[in-house]
């Protein structure tokens, strides 16, 4: 039985599903979706043009994102339709499922560092449950080994934009740098607790929670 193309993709244009096509491979290949600025650069065009296309194909309803979340792009089920229907394989929507968690990358127990991107998969899911607000981020440092986190580590967690007093945190420092604390508010500010005598609390005026940590993962 031929798949139903949706009506709306009558007035797709050639960019819009060239845009639809890398979205769908960016998230096989990397397993998880790209951010705007990643498309741009894969496409050879402007930030603003792909934002504007993408807006447009979220209003024919062949993409979903949320507010906030940098890499949130999914198709819908129309997209894969629409994709499968034109000879495209059905890709595979960011997230954990049966293949695992998506490694996205590392983060810094020590000074925080920028994150290096991976391409992947930590088989969790069935130890946290199936969400798509699971991933999983390898530590590089030594500043939370009162906390018996250690360097190599994978700690697993639950996406948040918000934290209590006290919790462990992945937290982007001045809107680049990712590290792993104990999160505390002061005031106007935020504070962020290692659990290393070596190390010295980070205080941060420009702090953006990432997620909760959940668990741990350590290989021997």
């Amino acid at each position: 039985m031929q798949t139903e193309i949706p009506e709306a993709t009558v007035r797709l244009t050639p960019r819009q599903l060239q845009i639809l096509t890398a979205i769908a491979s960016f998230q096989v290949n990397e397993c998880y979706s790209p951010t705007i600025g990643e498309l741009a650069r894969r496409l050879g065009i402007s930030r603003s043009t792909t934002f504007e296309h993408i807006g447009e194909l979220r209003r024919k309803g062949l993409l979903s994102a949320e507010a906030g979340r940098a890499r949130s792009l999914n198709l819908t089920s129309s997209g894969q339709e629409l994709l499968e229907g034109r000879g495209g394989r059905r890709s595979k929507v960011w997230g954990p499922s049966a293949a695992g968690i998506p490694l996205v990358g590392r983060v810094a127990a020590g000074a925080p560092v920028e994150a290096v991107q991976q391409r992947e998969c930590l088989s969790l899911a069935g130890h946290f449950g199936g969400s798509d607000e699971l991933f999983a981020l390898e530590v590089t440092g030594d500043s939370m080994v009162g906390e018996d986190i250690r360097d190599g580590d994978y700690v697993i967690c639950r996406r948040r934009v918000a934290a209590d007093d006290g919790q462990l945190v992945v937290a982007i420092v001045d809107d680049e740098n990712a590290t792993l604390k104990r999160f505390y508010r002061e005031s106007s500010r935020a504070r962020l607790e290692p659990a290393n005598d070596d190390y010295e609390a980070i205080y941060s005026d420009n702090c953006r929670i990432e997620g909760v940590v959940v668990g741990l993962v350590r290989r021997l």
